[in-house]
């Protein structure tokens, strides 16, 4: 019989341990951060912009290597270093870019069909099936001749979406993939991520600071604060009736609380050159 500690290791796709990442010397990022997510679920990372939710998601994509810790894929550490390795892994994952980025001199059909002619060697009559069934799948089979330019920011939002699941990944990460749309189409982006995971099996990890679509779809959410702090974590309704005053003024978006409205900055007087009684 498989331990408790095996069973757990095996439903979890992706394991964070101890990392500490910054950019530079000057700027710490993420400190000592850990976190695991779990297959065919889920999961929504959010919190305010600098917290260090991207960042995240690059280090799982061997785009930087971590100052201190791990990050596994799968149970097998990534090293940034490794591009065999990354190229490897790369090709079980797929990536839904903060704002598309998608080819606008490329059709809607030749920007879901880029990663298939990248990476397989599959014939042309099969990249064909693939791509329609892809674009079936997130409602715009019949705009596969259209250009970029000639469709609206949602349905760009869901050509990104069709390349992102081109290869079937297992797992797929959205960053902010309800940035910049109207209510209607981060509905319709919101049931597509779900509907998908759920169909394909696949694991999803959602950044964004979006409460409302978040919490609707997400089997897990993880609250980050300023260094990747984790702040709260737990299912959407946990998270909703928390008493805490950092997690209750985030959900609820409220402007008072522990978390300031001013990045933290030398007192007036100091910058404008005037004593303290003169700056009262």
């Amino acid at each position: 019989m498989p331990s408790e500690s095996q069973i757990a290791s095996a439903d979890t796709l992706i394991e964070i341990e101890h990392v500490t990442f910054g950019y530079d010397a000057s700027r710490t990022i993420l400190s000592d951060v850990s976190l695991r997510f779990q297959r065919g679920k889920v999961t929504s990372i959010l919190g305010s912009s600098g917290c260090g939710k991207t960042t995240l998601l690059r280090l799982i994509g061997g785009v930087h290597g971590v100052n201190s810790g791990s990050v596994k894929f799968d149970g097998e550490l990534i090293d940034a270093q490794d591009r065999e390795l990354l190229f490897r892994l790369r090709r079980r994952m797929g990536v839904l870019f903060q704002f598309g980025a998608l080819f606008t001199d490329l059709s809607v059909f030749d920007n879901v069909a880029f990663p298939l002619r990248e990476q397989t060697d599959l014939k042309e009559s099969m990249i064909r099936d693939i791509v329609l069934m892809k674009l079936n799948a997130v409602g715009l089979r019949g705009a596969a001749a259209l250009r970029i330019s000639e469709v609206s920011g949602g349905m760009a939002r869901r050509v990104a979406l069709a390349r992102a699941i081109a290869l079937d990944p297992e797992l797929i990460m959205y960053d902010e993939p309800f940035a910049g749309l109207d209510l209607i189409s981060m509905g319709v982006a919101a049931n597509l991520i779900r509907t998908l995971n759920d169909v394909t099996g696949s694991t999803s990890l959602v950044i964004s600071h979006d409460v409302p679509e978040c919490m609707a779809i997400s089997d897990h959410v993880v609250l980050l604060a300023s260094q990747g702090r984790i702040v709260a974590q737990g299912t959407p309704a946990e998270l909703m009736a928390s008493t805490d005053p950092e997690v209750r003024q985030f959900v609820r978006g409220e402007p008072d609380g522990p978390v300031k409205f001013h990045y933290p900055a030398r007192p007036l007087a100091e910058d404008f050159g005037v004593n303290a009684g003169s700056a009262a």
